[in-house]
């Protein structure tokens, strides 16, 4: 428990590490005749779970409530009577 706490104290009197800088993920596509360097930002991924999170959140909610009203008229719908016929 003493060690735990001392750790704790020696965390706080260090402070903060400054922050690292992004460094940008590169792929590079090589052929004969062309190169291709693609750099990435790393906050990109960021940036589209922000934009396309609530979309998708609006499409799963609005799939789940038309197969939720697909399904109760399915069930109260009475059968055509075409399946006992010979």
């Amino acid at each position: 428990m003493n060690q735990r706490k001392d750790n704790y104290r020696a965390a706080l009197q260090r402070g903060q590490a400054e922050p690292q800088p992004h460094t940008p993920k590169v792929t590079t596509l090589n052929s004969r005749y062309v190169r291709i360097t693609i750099e990435l930002d790393p906050e990109l991924q960021r940036h589209l779970e922000r934009w396309t999170a609530p979309t998708v959140a609006l499409l799963t909610n609005t799939g789940t409530a038309a197969l939720r009203v697909l399904t109760a008229f399915a069930v109260g719908t009475p059968s055509s009577g075409t399946g006992s016929r010979t």
